[in-house]
């Protein structure tokens, strides 16, 4: 009986062996199938983004052939609805960031800080409802020198202190997230001042037509001429507006041509933001590209999640 009896045991035992092992190879490939799935998911989904990213550039090519100027009126500047693709869909936009502030315009060609940039900025920061002093700091972090500027600056000392120490860039940016390098800097203050400020090459100017109201104000110390978000919305249905000529015809003669060079009613400098979705999976892909005088384009910069 006894016997019979540790038989007895040692059988279910090894059926509830057996039974745990089956549910875990069992549990295991199912959870290796969904990985598999979504992975080929994720696959199509940047593929899909990719061609979506070409039809970007084809769309800017074409819209240089037609005009010159760059306005909020134009085909390229309309958000493409949810469009069917094989398992799911895919939806986009195109956005000029030369109607933002360009960040590395606070330095000057010889990586010197450009004080009418940091002016510009700071007022920029104002309309925004962020801390004006985040201009000063952001130029050190750009300029050469290794100098604190007063009476809000930053420099190495400031960046080895921090937990991780590291040192500033001393160079332009190639991202606006490196806002948040800067001491202090919260998310709250990033995301206020993000809608509005680009990381462009040295020398690119603002275009007028696309720039928000908040950029549009800051241009000109005291000026507010042209509004507020919906006003503008309202004056650039048909075309750009403020033109330069409207800004000649607006300003004294001496703010014009300080602001002159810095302005212009076309640009070179867009952004694709290609969303797509395929079964569980979704996937957004932010794309910088850069349109050339002949209209050809190029993706410099590509990045997926967040901006």
């Amino acid at each position: 009986m006894k016997q019979r009896g540790v038989a007895l045991i040692m059988a279910i035992v090894m059926v509830a062996i057996a039974t745990v092992l089956a549910v875990r190879i069992g549990t295991r490939a199912s959870l290796d199938q969904r990985r598999t799935a979504g992975l080929i998911a994720l696959d199509q989904a940047w593929n899909v983004a990719l061609g979506a990213e070409a039809w970007a550039i084809e769309v800017l090519r074409k819209d240089r052939e037609d005009t010159q100027t760059d306005h909020l009126g134009e085909n390229w500047a309309q958000p493409i609805p949810p469009l069917p693709v094989d398992g799911g869909a895919v939806r986009g936009a195109l956005e000029d960031m030369q109607g933002r502030f360009n960040l590395n315009s606070l330095l000057t060609d010889d990586g010197k800080v450009s004080e009418v940039a940091v002016a510009r900025f700071e007022r920029l920061l104002q309309n925004s409802g962020a801390d004006r002093r985040w201009a000063r700091i952001a130029a050190d972090w750009l300029d050469s020198d290794t100098v604190p500027g007063f009476p809000d600056g930053a420099e190495d000392g400031n960046y080895l202190s921090q937990n991780p120490p590291y040192l500033a860039a001393n160079g332009p940016v190639t991202s606006i997230s490196e806002l948040m390098a800067l001491p202090g800097m919260t998310l709250e203050e990033y995301l206020r001042i993000r809608p509005y400020v680009a990381a462009l090459p040295l020398g690119t100017n603002i275009n007028i037509c696309t720039a928000s109201a908040p950029v549009l104000a800051a241009l000109v110390e005291g000026r507010t001429d042209f509004g507020d978000a919906d006003s503008l919305l309202a004056n650039r249905r048909s075309g750009c507006f403020p033109t330069i000529e409207d800004l000649r015809a607006t300003l004294g003669a001496d703010e014009f041509h300080a602001l002159e060079p810095t302005i212009s009613e076309s640009s070179n400098w867009f952004r694709a933001i290609t969303a797509v979705s395929i079964g569980t999976s979704e996937l957004t892909l932010y794309s910088l590209i850069e349109r050339n005088s002949a209209g050809g384009g190029r993706t410099v910069l590509r990045s997926t999640g967040a901006e």
